[in-house]
């Protein structure tokens, strides 16, 4: 289980099929996938061609670096190619021991060799906490891609095993080569896979075939279209939303089990969310981004309590899930189920309240800390960060958040949903300009802003010009792009791509800042989250409960258990939250704040961003196996008293592989494409097959079964990469 927590539990894969060409020199550079970096070595060793001189075209005498932080080391690599202003940020490196301890390398520079501008020169400072230890094997990763390893030298010279298959890869005298042949129009292609996973809630063969018949630009502007119902008006799901009528606070003594189900439960929400996400197939990516923005922007039903309170809150992130960033500032701000959570809805000039203004900072827009346009933080002259507001400014906002409640007046047009007795949470706030606070406000200070707002001002004009002060903060565009990224693709992008999107976020080509149909289009087409292989071990993230249970669902033609029920239509009831709040992620009913798990979360004793690990323990990870074992094994999730018509998939097809290849291979091949997208590593995989080995190859129902429950349970697959 240790290894599973050390860098994803991740083994760099390499790929044999397309190899990489040298005019000048006939090496495979270990097989690495043909768009990895190269790191260039000695001629007649790996070990690595260090600190060489432009000016000599030689390598300079150092064979033996000191260890400490002050001691640099240039690296030269060959096979990228760089987008305009892509430098020393988008690269990553380590150096591993003989103990196998890895140590991050900070980057410092990256430069083009005049004389071969093929080649680029790498500089890298030594991790502070590697001491003289000898020989290390030094990577340089690049989009999520791996380089070979090569060796160097800190206070002696050692032996260090090299990595399997490792050969020199000498100083390149012309540029490589690649090898023209491309995957991108076969079946299930990596990076197709991969695409899926992130843009929706899983792989399935029809999305597959449209993404291979149009490509993946066209099928955003489908996914980000406006969609229209029969009537000419907007619509923003594929079921129509739970009809849900308001319920007094207390449920009323004849309130049975399932009037109390349906009324004071996220259930009625839960089930239509899973079904939008298992069949929901126009809005796949608009649900994905929904459920993205929701554990930024978090409202939880501990709180709030009643499915028809919080729709509410869901039909705005709906809205606003490609629209402007600002915009959704202000709609969730007035959204009377988040005035309810963070107590703006109560919060007067008599008893003001700042649990709002203290979140909409530090979760919902810029952070704790000023930070660079790629999200690294800025630090003082002391090393220290820099704060982005002290409690002057939390005490600012919370005057201007003051005077709002909910909308129960029935005589007031803005409240059409008002009625008798019951709190109003289907109408925005409105304000009470007799608890507003009207003196002035410190707001946030950066180049441009006002930092006060003065008094004497109307609620609204006080609302607007605050929300304004915290959109145009420089920090929003770097810390939402992130949070995006790391809940789309990768827990730990680098500074580059973070700077990419962050670059759409402030002016998405037409001079509008916020545009989040620009920003998630460039997260995902950006060149560090497509490709085939990604072989980086840091690359990835784990895949949260809810994301886990139905990327074992949709590639398999997900169906009702029990399809002899007319009124399930053969699908399933979407009753699948049992298994997710198993596994720590109650859907819509977050635990606080700051979500199911922190977004800052970090694997201990390392540098990695894990914000999904905060929930994984021993336990989740026995339950994540019974869930899949259930779900091959036991039928899927059964019918019952909550679940009219239980879940199951269908194997028949990897049953009809394992029937026509004993040996297991085609059956396996197929699991690794369509759930793994080529990326099962080499042990992995004859472990499994050793598995089916032992199954009589008669059972070819068993065999499906077990290769199946292997394959989704292992660790190589919970991990998004």
């Amino acid at each position: 289980m240790k290894r599973f927590f050390i860098s994803f539990g991740f083994k760099p894969i390499i790929c044999a099929s397309f190899g990489i060409l040298l005019i000048s020199l006939n090496f495979s550079a270990q097989n690495l996938p043909e768009d990895a970096p190269i790191l260039i070595s000695q001629p007649d060793s790996t070990r690595a061609l260090t600190n060489y001189s432009p000016r000599t075209k030689s390598e300079l005498p150092t064979r033996v670096f000191p260890s400490g932080a002050k001691s640099l080391i240039t690296l030269l690599i060959t096979n990228i190619e760089l987008l305009p202003n892509e430098g020393a940020k988008a690269f990553r490196a380590d150096a591993e021991d003989s103990r196998r301890l890895r140590y991050p390398l900070k980057v410092v520079s990256l430069e083009q060799m005049r004389d071969k501008p093929w080649v680029y020169a790498l500089t890298v400072r030594l991790n502070q906490r590697l001491g003289d230890v000898g020989d290390v094997l030094v990577r340089v990763n690049w989009r999520g891609m791996a380089s070979n390893r090569t060796r160097i030298s800190i206070g002696f010279e050692s032996k260090i095993k090299d990595d399997p298959g490792a050969i020199p890869t000498p100083m390149p005298e012309n540029p490589i080569i690649r090898n023209e042949m491309t995957r991108g129009g076969l079946p299930w292609s990596g990076d197709r896979v991969r695409f899926m996973q992130q843009a929706s809630f899983g792989a399935k063969s029809e999305l597959e075939l449209r993404l291979r018949r149009i490509g993946y630009s066209s099928w955003l502007n489908e996914q980000m279209e406006e969609k229209r119902d029969s009537s000419g008006a907007l619509r923003y799901s594929q079921y129509p939303y739970p009809t849900l009528a308001l319920q007094p606070t207390t449920p009323p003594t004849n309130c049975g089990t399932q009037c109390l189900r349906d009324n004071y439960s996220m259930y009625p929400l839960q089930n239509w969310f899973f079904r939008e996400a298992l069949y929901g197939d126009e809005f796949q990516l608009q649900r994905r981004v929904v459920w993205t923005l929701s554990q930024i922007w978090v409202v939880s039903g501990r709180e709030t309590g009643q499915p028809s309170r919080m729709l509410p809150y869901l039909q705005i992130l709906d809205r606003y899930a490609f629209g402007n960033y600002r915009d959704l500032m202000r709609e969730m701000t007035l959204n009377p189920a988040m005035g309810n959570y963070l107590d703006m809805a109560i919060s007067t000039r008599q008893s003001p309240n700042e649990n709002y203004a203290r979140e909409i900072l530090q979760l919902f827009s810029i952070g704790l800390y000023q930070l660079n346009q790629d999200g690294t933080v800025r630090l003082d002259l002391s090393g220290n960060p820099i704060p982005t507001y002290n409690q002057e400014v939390v005490n600012g906002f919370t005057k201007i958040f003051t005077g709002w409640t909910f909308c129960n007046n029935g005589n007031n047009p803005a409240c059409p949903n008002a009625a008798p007795g019951l709190v109003n949470y289907k109408d925005p706030l409105i304000v009470n300009p007799a608890n507003h606070d009207t003196s002035e406000k410190l707001v946030l200070d950066y180049p441009g802003s006002a930092l006060i707002i003065p008094a004497g001002l109307t609620p609204e004009q006080d609302f607007e010009l605050a929300l304004d002060n915290i959109f145009y903060h420089p920090n929003v565009a770097p810390f939402v792009s992130k949070l995006l990224i790391q809940q789309l693709v990768t827990s730990n992008p680098t500074p580059a791509f973070v700077g990419r999107a962050a670059a759409v976020f402030n002016d998405n080509g037409a001079g509008i800042r916020g545009d989040l149909k620009a920003v998630v289009r460039a997260i995902l087409l950006d060149p560090e989250a497509r490709g085939n292989e990604k072989t980086d071990p840091d690359y990835g993230k784990l895949r949260e409960p809810v994301l886990y249970v139905t990327n074992t669902l949709r590639p398999f033609n997900v169906a009702a258990q029990s399809q002899g029920l007319g009124s399930c239509l053969g699908l399933s009831d979407g009753v699948l939250n049992g298994e997710t709040n198993s596994l720590s992620q109650d859907v819509f009913v977050a635990p606080s704040v700051f979500n199911y798990y922190s977004l800052e979360n970090m694997l201990p004793n390392t540098n990695l961003y894990a914000p999904e690990f905060g929930i994984f323990s021993t336990g989740n990870a026995l339950k994540r196996a019974n869930y899949v074992n259930k779900l091959v094994f036991d039928g899927g999730i059964p019918r019952s008293g909550n679940a009219p018509c239980g879940t199951t998939i269908n194997i028949t097809r990897l049953q009809n592989l394992a029937e026509i290849d004993p040996s297991g291979g085609q059956l396996l091949e197929t699991l690794n494409r369509e759930l793994m997208h080529g990326a099962m590593s080499s042990e992995m995989r004859q472990h499994i097959l050793e598995a089916l080995q032992e199954v009589a190859a008669s059972n070819s129902l068993k065999r499906a079964r077990t290769a199946f429950y292997l394959t989704a349970s292992s660790p190589q697959f919970q991990v998004q990469r």
